[in-house]
């Protein structure tokens, strides 16, 4: 491959055809004018001489220039070497690959860096010096030893650097506790009414700047605060004593929060012994209105107490194995067994109010589908206009699919809690999962005792053939969804839908042929239903047949 030609390389060779044609151009100009060969040469000779003498000059200009960088690259390096040397640095590395003006400018950039370094050591010495000296006055600590006139090295900065941060946190820590035993000892002063009685203890409590933090003052102000604390800590008992009493009894009376608060910021604003006194005559107040309102305040438990046995569907056994529940002696006593009656239940109800709050859904729900039911067999329904009888149905199938869901939680979560307990889960003393299962089964008797007239209707009555009433306009409905459910005791499905789109669409009135075609029709549906139903309603397939519609279970 080819080496790439230098520019230099270009400009040089360029230079010599300029010299070449310049030549050439003089000579062809000689000639024009008619110059001898001698003058020719002789000219030409000059000429050589001009060019030779400024390539001579350029040279010449350029070794001296070496030869300063040359000196200068020498300098540096003795300076360069000294300086690393005072820094206590390692030699300065030089690389053998770079070029005479590349090496002067790397260690010319070298020696501004090391005295850059130089300065910025020296004066961080200066500042940390006087720190450390400060410090040490303030704390009567040693200072830390760096000889005078000298550079001092990365390590002995840092470790100088630390022993000032060290001094630094010892005077911040000194000082916090300083400022903290002095701010007690006279807020203590201020709650038991002492006066300071010594010189050194005036000092410490009145000065506000340099502040003395030798140990030895730390440790006076120290034993004065204990002092001053085993007087004010009888103080403090009492009166936190008084507290709790007022607050038990501020508790049974219900006292008005806005009046406790009221108290309390006044024994705030005041010293313990104030605050004891006040605290004294509220305990005595409270007492003389607690013997007053002793009857009352028990039936208010009471009363709070059987909204709770009522949210946990307590019999009236379970309610009855709290006897003082019915003692009418009223006592402090009496107070005390309610109270602790009354957060048992609490605790009961919060730990357990996801399965109360299925248990009331449950009860809700079987309700709405109970009424629903009842619905389904009023024969008045059939002449329904006004499209209730769908919504009806499309409500019950809602309604099972709830009743399935929670029957499936309820049985799950309940099963999973009387493993846990090891008891029945009693909804008014009687286990509830199967109180439901004896409701679920009552209700499907039922069902069973009403299908016995159907099934004799079903052979009783005449099975003709009735043609639609002229006019009747009988709108074929959809399949309706089946509904699959493991629910024992939910109704087969009625012909609400029937009876619905029997309705003469619009306005018009059924004639009484179309009331016989539509009671018929409903009638040999339900008998077909009937013989086929099992626990949840079974879908219906509505289809025309020969002008007729058919109503069979799909």
């Amino acid at each position: 491959m080819a080496k790439p030609v230098r520019q230099s390389e270009v400009l040089a060779s360029s230079l010599v055809n300029s010299v070449t044609q310049a030549v050439e151009k003089l000579l062809d100009l000689w000639n024009e004018l008619g110059f001898s060969h001698e003058l020719q040469r002789e000219r030409m000779q000059a000429a050589k001489a001009h060019i030779e003498g400024l390539l001579n000059e350029m040279i010449e200009e350029e070794m001296n220039m070496k030869e300063k960088i040359e000196n200068d690259i020498k300098i540096h390096r003795n300076q360069l070497n000294l300086l690393r040397k005072e820094l206590k640095l390692d030699l300065y590395k030089v690389d053998g690959s770079l070029t005479i003006l590349q090496l002067e400018k790397d260690l010319r950039l070298a020696l501004e860096s090391a005295l850059k370094e130089k300065h910025e050591r020296v004066k961080k010495l200066k500042q940390l010096q006087k720190e450390d000296q400060g410090l040490c006055t303030e704390l009567y600590e040693t200072p830390y030893y760096i000889p005078t006139g000298t550079v001092p090295s990365i390590l002995e900065l840092e470790e100088l650097e630390e022993h000032v941060e060290k001094l630094s946190k010892i005077k911040e820590q000194r000082l916090e506790i300083f400022l903290k035993l002095r701010r007690e000892v006279r807020q203590y002063n201020k709650e038991i009414g002492h006066i300071p009685d010594g010189t050194l203890e005036s000092e410490m409590l009145a000065v506000e700047e340099h502040i003395c933090l030798s140990k030895k003052n730390l440790e006076d102000l120290q034993l004065l605060l204990h002092q001053l604390q085993v007087k004010k800590e009888s103080l403090i008992q009492t009166k936190e004593s008084l507290m709790k009493e007022v607050q038990i009894l501020w508790d049974r009376l219900q006292w008005p929060q806005e009046q406790r608060d009221q108290l309390t910021r006044a024994t705030n604003n005041c010293t313990i012994s104030e605050a004891i006194k006040m605290w004294e005559e509220e305990l005595q107040s409270l007492i003389e209105l607690k013997k007053e309102q002793l009857k009352e305040i028990t039936l208010k438990v009471r009363h709070e107490l059987q909204s709770y046995w009522q949210k946990c569907y307590f019999g009236d056994e379970q309610k009855a194995a709290f006897q003082p529940f019915y003692n009418d002696v009223f006592s402090e006593e009496l107070l005390n067994q309610h109270d602790e009656e009354l957060m048992k239940m609490k605790s009961f109800y919060e730990k357990n109010k996801y399965l109360y709050d299925n248990v009331h859904k449950w009860e809700t729900v079987w309700n709405q589908f109970m009424e629903l039911e009842k619905k389904s067999t009023d024969p008045s329904r059939l002449l329904n206009r006004g499209g209730n009888l769908l919504k009806d149905e499309r409500a019950r199938v809602k309604i099972q699919k709830q009743l399935l869901k929670l029957e499936e939680e309820l049985k799950k979560s309940i099963e999973n809690w009387e493993k846990e307990t090891g008891s029945y889960f009693l909804v008014h003393n009687q286990r509830f999962l199967d109180s439901m299962a004896h409701q679920l089964q009552n209700h499907k008797v039922k069902k069973d005792q009403a299908k016995l007239p159907s099934k004799i209707d079903e052979f009783s009555t005449p099975k003709t053939t009735v043609k639609r009433t002229a006019g009747v306009n009988i709108v074929t409905p959809s399949k309706i969804r089946k509904v699959a459910s493991n629910l024992t005791v939910l109704k087969a499905a009625s012909c609400s839908n029937i009876s619905s789109n029997a309705a003469i669409t619009g306005k018009q009135r059924v004639q009484p042929k179309g009331k016989v075609i539509v009671q018929h029709e409903c009638s040999r549906l339900r008998n077909a239903l009937q013989n086929h139903t099992s626990r949840f309603p079974v879908p219906i397939t509505i289809r025309r047949v020969q002008g007729r519609q058919i109503y069979q279970p799909a």
